[in-house]
């Protein structure tokens, strides 16, 4: 009956208290090491790896000396060291650490070493390897260390050292299983919030990277409307410059004023543009143009040669920024491609307030002067993508009668006393 004294729990000078962990050793510092350790991501975690062997070879003294063992001999610091050691590659080599430290931490336990600082390094080589997404070997890992260890303390330890050990307590088994599944829950928790940290990198990456492509979307469609209208209007009076020359001066001069009032406009815009391009986080110094700058819009067509004609229905409003500019911007394309795809000389322009809604209708009666009369190109897709980002919509065809019709619809916002209240409060 040599086992007896071990079954009731009454300590031995061999083996006291049986083939189990003591509680109260470490899980705090199996949290930091774990947590510390997949951190580094340069090379070797020498730093970690070197404090975790220093703090083992250290500890495993004290709990040799107070579960009342020899100290350690030199097969034992070496299974130890070797516990340890193979945790250098756990970064880059996490199931080929995770197996070893297991096989390496049965072979000490069925040696009859003490129990204790040893499993740290079995809770650091599994967190390791759930966290970088290798979650079946780590927990084959650990059920197998586990399996062994149920195997060795409750019927192998008959044949093997120390002589004369008593079974494990089937107490201190069920602490041994509560610490297994205890670090395998820590350590899917931690990998858990590693990937939702990564996915909202991601996300904020992602948005980062729309709100870049919106702005440089906006900034080359607002320098595509100020170039295509000013060029187009330099183009036909440089023309009309170069064909007036000789036979009427005073005519070609003023060709040469219109572009030269145009080219400096142009500019102006240009620069303004660019400006808020530098420093996106400062307002511009210049406002942006709006329905109020139409009469130098028909100005500038009348210097090409195009009459335009601009009527408005209902209490006209106040706008907001964004509707005022689109406005502006759609009324300014669509004139630019009667200069330059349409043989009319007029154009008619309809401003319509109506509830919540303003509507703009631009049309010429043609007839069309090229293949690309409609203007199919950046400058329609421009108009439609102000429209759309408001929530307002753009349509571009040919008129029935000859010529050709653009027509938009932009909302206004709702405020507690209709569309005007609201747009009048905008900045």
């Amino acid at each position: 009956m040599d086992d007896q004294p071990s079954r009731s729990g009454a300590a031995t000078p061999r083996r006291p208290g049986g083939r189990g962990p003591r509680a109260g050793h470490g899980p705090p510092a199996w949290l930091s090491d774990a947590r510390s350790g997949t951190g580094e991501r340069a090379g070797p975690p020498w730093v970690s790896t070197v404090a975790l062997a220093v703090f083992v070879m250290v500890a495993t003294n004290i709990a040799a000396h107070s579960q009342g063992r020899e100290p350690l001999g030199v097969p034992g610091r070496l299974l130890l060291l070797a516990a340890v050691a193979v945790l250098l590659v756990r970064h880059r080599h996490p199931v080929a650490a995770v197996s070893a430290t297991c096989a390496v931490t049965l072979v000490y336990l069925a040696l009859g070493y003490p129990y204790g600082p040893v499993f740290l390094a079995v809770a650091v080589g599994c967190f390791s390897a759930i966290v970088s997404g290798h979650r079946k070997a780590a927990w084959w890992s650990l059920g197998a260390l586990w399996a062994g260890h149920v195997l060795v303390a409750h019927w192998l330890y008959r044949w093997l050292p120390p002589d004369g050990d008593g079974p494990a307590p089937w107490a201190q088994e069920a602490f041994i299983t509560a610490w297994a599944a205890a670090v395998v829950a820590v350590a899917e928790l931690l990998r858990v919030r590693r990937e939702q940290w990564a996915a909202a990198r991601e996300e904020r990456a992602a948005a980062e990277r729309r709100r870049a492509d919106e702005e440089r979307l906006r900034m080359a469609r607002e320098l595509h409307d100020v170039l295509a209208h000013s060029i187009s209007v330099i183009n036909v009076q440089a023309g009309v410059g170069l064909a007036l020359l000789d036979s009427d001066p005073e005519q070609a001069r003023t060709a040469l004023t219109t572009i030269k009032s145009a080219s400096k406009e142009a500019l102006g815009e240009v620069r303004q543009v660019l400006e808020s391009l530098r420093t996106p986080g400062d307002a511009p110094r210049a406002p942006a143009p709006g329905l109020d700058r139409l009469p130098e819009l028909v100005e500038q067509a009348a210097g090409a040669g195009l009459t335009v004609t601009v009527t408005t229905d209902g209490d006209r409003t106040p706008l907001p920024p964004g509707t005022d500019l689109a406005a502006f911007r759609i009324v300014q394309e669509a004139l630019t491609n009667v200069v330059r795809h349409s043989g009319s000389r007029t154009a008619q322009v309809r401003l319509a307030y109506r509830d919540g809604i303003l509507a703009l209708r631009i049309e010429d009666e043609g007839p069309a002067t090229g293949d690309d009369a409609g203007g199919s190109g950046s400058g329609l897709i421009g108009m439609r993508e102000r429209a759309a980002a408001l929530g307002g919509i753009t349509t571009a065809e040919p008129r029935p009668g000859g010529g050709f019709l653009v027509r938009a619809e932009l909302p206004l916002p709702q405020g507690p006393h209709g569309p005007a209240a609201t747009a009048g409060e905008a900045p």
